[in-house]
C-alpha cells in the first residue's frame, strides 16, 4: 500500500527565514513551542494561542532548547550543555562535553521520562568519526555510549521506552537500540531503516502515540512516519527541501511541528524556496508521546 500522504492541513506558522532552524519541543508546563535557529544561537519560544514569539540569544551555536524540571532550560551547544534563564542573558555551563576538541559541538538531544539526557556532537569541520553519543543524568554524571559519530542527530524512544532510536546523518539511515530505562543502558544496536541518497538525510525526529517513528528529511523535503517494524507508511510533503526536525505540540499533542532550513549544501545544487526557514505545522489526525524535562 502507498504511504499515506499527510500534508493537505500543512501550513506555515510564520516564517523568519532561519538559516537552520531546528529542535521543536513542546513545552507542556506553559503551552508553548520552542524551537532554535541553530548557527546564530537563537532559542524561540511560540505561544499558539497568542500568536507570542519571545526569542533568547546566545553567544555560541546551539542544537536545542529542552526544559529543565527546576524551571529554565538547558541547551546544547558549542561548549555543551547550558543551563538558561529567558530572562538572563547570561547562561551557565552545566555540563562541558567535549571542550578539548575545538571543532565539536552538541546537536539535537532529547530526554527519557527519568529525567536523563542523551545527545551527541559533532565535527563542525565534518573531521569523519570525530563525534560520540553521550547520556547526561540528573546529577550531571556524563557517560559516552557511543563513538566514531559522523553527525549526532535525531534521538527518540518507543512509547514504552524499551527501543531508543538514532539517526547518525552522513550513515544514511535510522538505527535502533534496545533500552533500559531503569539503568538507562543501550545494547544491540541495529539498522532500523535505511533512507537512500537520493531521498535526503536523516535528520530531527518524533515518536507518536501508536509507536510509529517520524524522521524528518533534510534536502529531501518530506517527513516520514515508520511504523515500529521499519516500514514507510506515511508522508508529509513541503515545500521546501531544507527539513530539519519535527515534533508534536498542541493540548492534544496532534499538531506535528516542523522546522526547516534557509541554508542547504552547496554541493547539492538545491536553491532555497521562498518558504524556505520557516515553521510549519500540520494536524495528521495522530497524537504525539510526550517531551520530557531534564531532570537536573
Amino acid at each position: 500500500m502507498a504511504p499515506i500522504e499527510y500534508s493537505s492541513t500543512l501550513e506555515v506558522v510564520f516564517n523568519p527565514k532561519m538559516e537552520v532552524g531546528e529542535g521543536p519541543i513542546w513545552d507542556d508546563a506553559t503551552s508553548t513551542l520552542l524551537f532554535v535557529e541553530s548557527f546564530n544561537g537563537a532559542v524561540h519560544r511560540y505561544d499558539p494561542m497568542t500568536g507570542k514569539l519571545l526569542v533568547h540569544y546566545l553567544n555560541q551555536p546551539v542544537g536545542i532548547a529542552i526544559p529543565r524540571k527546576r524551571g529554565g532550560l538547558v541547551v546544547s551547544a558549542r561548549d555543551g550543555l547550558l543551563s538558561v534563564q529567558e530572562n538572563d542573558p547570561d547562561a551557565d555551563l552545566l555540563v562541558p562535553l567535549e571542550f578539548e576538541k575545538r571543532g565539536n559541538r552538541m546537536n539535537d538531544a532529547k530526554c527519557d521520562s527519568l529525567g536523563r539526557l542523551w545527545s551527541g556532537t559533532f565535527s563542525t569541520t565534518f573531521e569523519p568519526k570525530a563525534g560520540s553519543l553521550y547520556c547526561i543524568d540528573p546529577n550531571y554524571s556524563v557517560t559516552k555510549a557511543a563513538e566514531g559519530v559522523y553527525i549526532s542527530n535525531g534521538i527518540a524512544w518507543s512509547p514504552d521506552e524499551t527501543k531508543m532510536y538514532y539517526a547518525d546523518t552522513a550513515k544514511r539511515g535510522v538505527d535502533v537500540f534496545d533500552y533500559d530505562i531503569h539503568t538507562g543502558g543501550i545494547s544491540n544496536r541495529r539498522r532500523f531503516v535505511n533512507i537512500d541518497r537520493a531521498d535526503g538525510l536523516p535528520d530531527g525526529m518524533a515518536t507518536d502515540a501508536q509507536g510509529y517513528l517520524w524522521v524528518a528529511l533534510y534536502c529531501g523535503g518530506v517527513v516520514r512516519r515508520y511504523s515500529p517494524e521499519g516500514e514507510w507508511v506515511g508522508t508529509v510533503t513541503l515545500p521546501v527541501a531544507g527539513v530539519t526536525s519535527c515534533g508534536f505540540g498542541g493540548k492534544d499533542l496532534q499538531d506535528l511541528y516542523i522546522t526547516t532550513a534557509n541554508h542547504l549544501p552547496a554541493h547539492t545544487g538545491l536553491i532555497p524556496e521562498p518558504g524556505a526557514g520557516a515553521l510549519f505545522r500540520c494536524r495528521p489526525g495522530i497524537a504525539g508521546m510526550p517531551v520530557y524535562p531534564f531532570g537536573g
